[in-house]
């Protein structure tokens, strides 16, 4: 859970900031719960940056018809019109006692010169950073102890390899497989028997077979993967986290580390560091980029160069597993 002050709202103004969708909502619904736990009598107000001109900020900053006190919730700051940021820098220097406003930035380059200043004139923050790969089981196993539930480290794991890296799809999961539990416990055999054979799983199927070098079920998992409506950005997606994973672990190879703290450095689950560290063995740097490069020609293929997307990516992974286990000396494949 994302850390909120329990400081009173009114005549404040909090910046929730960061990538990680879910946590930033999260955030903002804390925030007005609180607000009107405040004050009762408050109106709320939540309304888009782009949707503000100079007559709608003074608008929604300066309180309701039928209402003194009032909770405003901006939106994608990030999208605010730049003639306005003087003036929420103004209203942020002395807000108003009857309003708590609540400034949402998704974090980026867009609309970063105002979130620098608001920051620095030491608006109160709530940071919500992506949350990584590797923090996915720990986060799987706060949501069930969030919601009086439990699932263990290795449960934790397959939920999180069957659903991949979307957070929002792993707090929904642990919701669903808690509630269907009888005792408030998740097994390994709920999570198999809700998630197997689940579309968006296939992207990450198909890496890993890819990855392993198994061409014909590689192809399969393709082929059923499309068949089922997976995006084919997301098999290129998926391919290319493996392959810069793979790579990434050169750097660390015969050094002593423990599998968390090596997960943390590849930007994967700590359960997938046992297969990446058993295929070193099986790649070889040069194999590496030349797979990416692949990876990265067919990406360019399914976004639209190419008539063709699903033959692009049959062919992807033709050539990629054609490249795991070839040596520059012997010039050929497994």
């Amino acid at each position: 859970m994302v850390p909120v002050s329990d400081q009173p709202l009114f005549g404040r103004v909090v910046l929730v900031s960061g990538p990680e969708a879910l946590l930033a909502e999260r955030a903002v619904e804390r925030l007005v719960r609180q607000a009107c736990a405040e004050r009762p009598s408050a109106s709320v107000t939540k309304v888009e940056a782009d949707d503000l001109d100079a007559g709608g900020l003074a608008e929604v900053t300066g309180g309701s018809l039928f209402a003194e006190e009032s909770v405003v919730v901006v939106q994608q700051l990030s999208d605010l019109d730049p003639a306005l940021f003087d003036a929420v820098l103004a209203f942020t220097a002395q807000p108003s006692d009857d309003l708590a406003l609540v400034l949402v930035h998704p974090g980026g380059v867009k609309g970063k010169a105002l979130l620098d200043k608001l920051k620095k004139a030491r608006v109160e923050v709530v940071d919500c950073p992506t949350i990584k790969a590797w923090e996915l089981p720990q986060f799987a196993a706060a949501e069930a102890r969030l919601l009086g539930g439990r699932i263990d480290r290795s449960t934790a794991d397959r939920l999180v390899e069957a659903l991949g890296s979307d957070a929002r799809a792993v707090a929904g999961a642990v919701r669903q497989l808690l509630a269907d539990a009888d005792d408030r416990t998740i097994t390994e055999a709920a999570v198999r028997r809700y998630f197997a054979g689940r579309a968006d799983v296939t992207s990450f199927t198909v890496a890993d077979r890819v990855m392993a070098g198994r061409r014909n079920e590689a192809l399969g998992a393709l082929r059923w993967a499309l068949e089922t409506g997976v995006a084919p950005v997301l098999v290129t997606s998926a391919l290319a986290n493996a392959l810069r994973a793979q790579g990434r672990y050169t750097e660390f190879a015969g050094q002593r580390m423990r599998d968390g703290d090596l997960a943390r450095e590849l930007g994967v689950p700590p359960f997938k560091v046992k297969e990446i560290v058993q295929r070193s063995r099986e790649w070889t740097p040069r194999g590496l980029a030349s797979s990416l490069q692949l990876v990265a020609e067919a990406d360019a293929a399914v976004k639209g160069q190419a008539a063709d997307p699903a033959f692009a990516l049959e062919r992807m992974v033709m050539g990629v597993t054609g490249l795991r286990g070839r040596r520059p000396d012997s010039g050929m494949g497994r």
